[in-house]
């Protein structure tokens, strides 16, 4: 048995049992790889795949078992390689990410670039991705770390660290009647008006949601979109108001009027979430930095090996971070 066998198992798992996709994922040959797991089989003494001709069809009961062990061996053998990397001062390595389309477009670019600027020879790729699947990347094992953002509930896998605290604002052309207020609308005023904002507002976990049906007041949404700046695009065409996150507008959006969305709408927190048990590497520890300078690395460290409790510190506000005026 072989690291290359168990990793060509968990590639056509994860590809669907597809044969000719797996290889692709680990730059095998379709022959080569088949030809691996019938070995791996013949060792083992009993069939991973349950077949119909050439095509495998479904994983043996006996298969998930050794799916399940394999997929923890390859964890463990990456760990090893990370903690070998880390020793030697290595400054090379690729790093995945999987996050918003909000967040990739408007928090990591400045970390990120910080990132490559201390670890030049280090690959990072960015993932964005729909906001209900990020987790679930994570948790196939393709990617070293997931940015999401909760209304205060602490993401349920994996290691989360709050990073920071940030609101929702309300956004509107210049024109429009609520750019000439002195004071924020409230909830009733902005359920009387269509609404342009994030598609996730749509599902009923949502806190916007929530929040109007708390107050027992209908939420009238125009459109929705994955990407905060199509939301911009939209409010700009007049097609309604915009409620998005406060990371998203920049200052120097003069045709647009920034206000404050109502107090009913809850303070959202942005997380960190990583898988358990993983060596982290010293880039991926820089990048966390640079977007939380609060973290301390040692403890991270220890925390997602699982050394330590997490005792993570209060997370500061995006305006505290950058800077920006209230």
């Amino acid at each position: 048995m072989t690291l290359n066998q168990l990793r060509y198992l968990v590639a056509i798992a994860d590809s669907g049992l597809n044969i000719t996709l797996a290889a692709e994922r680990v730059h095998a040959t379709q022959p080569g790889l088949s030809r691996q797991i019938k070995q791996l089989e013949d060792e083992l003494g009993f069939l991973l795949f349950t077949r119909k001709g050439r095509s495998l069809t479904t994983l043996t009961q006996a298969g998930e078992h050794v799916l399940v062990h394999a997929r923890r061996l390859l964890d463990e053998a990456a760990n090893i390689r990370a903690l070998a990397a880390n020793q030697r001062g290595e400054r090379k390595g690729k790093l995945t990410l999987v996050t918003t389309h909000t967040q990739a477009r408007h928090v990591l670019p400045e970390a990120i670039a910080a990132t490559r600027r201390e670890f030049p020879a280090v690959s990072i790729r960015l993932h964005p991705s729909d906001e209900g699947e990020i987790l679930a990347q994570l948790a196939h094992g393709g990617d070293d770390l997931a940015v999401i953002s909760t209304s205060g509930a602490v993401p349920g896998a994996g290691v989360a660290v709050p990073l920071f605290r940030w609101r929702r604002v309300v956004l509107v052309p210049s024109g429009h009647a609520l750019a000439r207020r002195t004071r924020p609308p409230g909830l009733r005023e902005l359920s009387a008006l269509p609404l342009v904002s994030y598609e996730s507002s749509r599902k009923p976990e949502s806190s916007l949601r929530r929040a109007f049906d708390k107050a027992e007041l209908p939420m009238q949404l125009a459109m929705t979109a994955h990407d905060a700046d199509l939301i911009k695009t939209y409010v700009r065409a007049g097609v309604g108001v915009g409620i998005l996150a406060e990371m998203a507008v920049s200052p120097d959006e003069s045709d647009l009027r920034v206000l404050e969305a109502p107090a009913e709408l809850p303070e959202c927190i942005t997380w960190a979430v990583l898988p358990r048990g993983r060596v982290l590497r010293d880039y991926a520890l820089h990048l966390l930095h640079e977007i939380a300078p609060q973290i301390d690395s040692i403890d991270l460290r220890r925390v997602v090996a699982g050394n330590a409790e997490p005792a993570w510190p209060e997370p500061p506000a995006w305006r505290e971070l950058h800077r920006v005026p209230a």
